[in-house]
């Protein structure tokens, strides 16, 4: 029993070092070995005890970092605090690209993909770079395909 709980204590250290949840679920796994050896199990027993408990942490850990839905950096507002600011346009070129004064300097902006290139108000979706990717009219829903 001793043993098992003093191996998941070292990984429990590793993992506050390293600062990854897989270590965590190991050391977690160590002391379910080491409540089985105190339970009176065999050695098989406590093995598979601490790996069941491993392996079921670790498919949770895998299923919910799948299931978060991930955003690209540059659209991620959190990441920009540009996006969803507003600026406007006077006009755009033949190639959907236009100059606009933003935070007391000019950018070079481009209209978002299926948009109307039309002056006005219009709201970053994206930054690219040193290029803001706009939309026109409202305010802008975050598209996570960026």
């Amino acid at each position: 029993m001793w043993f098992w709980l003093g191996v998941a204590g070292l990984f429990l250290l590793l993992e506050m070092a390293t600062g990854t949840f897989y270590l965590l679920l190991v050391a977690l796994g160590l002391a379910a070995s080491g409540l089985a050896a105190y339970a009176g199990l065999s050695l098989v027993w406590q093995i598979a005890s601490g790996l069941v408990v491993s392996l079921a942490g670790w498919t949770l850990l895998y299923r919910r970092r799948r299931s978060r839905v991930r955003m690209a950096t540059q659209s991620n507002p959190n990441v920009v605090q540009d996006i969803g600011q507003r600026v406007m346009v006077d006009a755009w070129d033949e190639n959907g690209q236009a100059r606009v004064f933003y935070r007391g300097a000019n950018w070079s902006a481009r209209i978002d993909v299926g948009q109307p290139a039309q002056p006005g108000e219009h709201y970053i979706q994206t930054v690219q770079g040193l290029t803001l990717i706009l939309r026109p009219g409202q305010y802008p829903v975050i598209d996570t395909q960026h």
